[in-house]
């Protein structure tokens, strides 16, 4: 019995990097996890586009309506000759960021103050709720009589796709703090203030990062929207154009620089919040 105790105690006392797998080995078996996942995506992205490919080739009323592969990466390679993607990225990519940043700073900004009273959170929910549920393009006439149909309107559109999630998702966080430290912080004589500050603002980061995640999406597609309405330039107006014209690939040509932009908003948006949130890295 007692060398069973004394066992027991000699496996506690040992150091924590003794008794967990080395740092280098759960590196390269994460490194390894990440190179399959990438692998797998890779292979299923190959063999839907050649799938698609196949379908399309041997069959010319597929390939008017769905394009083909092929013919996609053509139309890409003609609107990078052309500079018309760059053109067109930057000119949605600006209207998409700024909505973006916009959009977030004033609806985060709401989210969290509603913190302070629980009545005027409860007074302004219903209208919350109301301006959440108008179709973005229902506004898209109205913000162009208000606007115009220059950079500010596709900006407005934008900022109206982003404002109201980034107000709930902050709104939710702050209030879905720990009671219990609340009242343990309010035991040690903080004020509201540092409550908020020290506590709510912290505690609400992963709820606001994941709404900022989620709005990259919503910036994009009302600048694109916006794009549609009136527009002589970028991504939206290309989609448009090329649709009007019935030229699928070159819509789907446009869809995939979309997608590529998004994709790379949003993994600068991961990138900041692992820089700001350093304790939500796995380990």
């Amino acid at each position: 019995m007692t060398a069973d105790v004394e066992t027991a105690m000699v496996r506690v006392a040992k150091p924590a990097d003794e008794m967990s797998p080395p740092f280098p080995k759960r590196r390269w078996k994460r490194l390894g996890s990440a190179v399959a996942i990438l692998a797998t995506q890779l292979a299923i992205l190959v063999l839907f586009l050649a799938l698609w490919e196949h379908a399309t080739s041997g069959n010319s009323a597929l390939g008017f309506m769905f394009g083909s592969p092929s013919a996609i990466a053509g139309f890409l390679g003609q609107m990078v000759r052309d500079g018309s993607l760059w053109r067109d990225s930057y000119v949605t990519g600006l209207e998409t960021l700024l909505g973006f940043f916009v959009g977030n700073f004033f609806g985060t900004l709401i989210g969290l103050s509603l913190w302070y009273s629980r009545f005027v959170s409860r007074v302004v929910e219903p209208f919350i709720i109301a301006l959440g549920s108008i179709p973005i393009i229902a506004l898209a006439p109205i913000i162009i009589i208000w606007f115009g149909t220059g950079l500010i309107s596709k900006v407005a559109m934008s900022t109206l796709s982003v404002v109201i999630v980034a107000l709930v998702t902050s709104y939710k966080g702050a209030v879905g703090v720990d009671p219990d430290q609340i009242n343990l912080l309010r035991t040690l004589g903080a004020s509201k203030f540092q409550l908020f500050r020290k506590l709510v603002v912290p505690a609400s980061l992963t709820d606001i990062f994941a709404g900022l995640k989620l709005t990259v999406g919503f910036a994009l597609i009302g600048a694109i929207v916006g794009e549609f309405m009136s527009s002589s330039e970028g991504l939206g107006h290309a989609i448009f154009k090329a649709g009007s014209l019935y030229v699928i690939p070159k819509v789907f040509a446009a869809l995939v620089v979309t997608i590529a932009l998004a994709l790379l908003l949003t993994f600068i948006v991961g990138k900041i919040e692992r820089l700001l949130m350093p304790w939500q890295r796995r380990i």
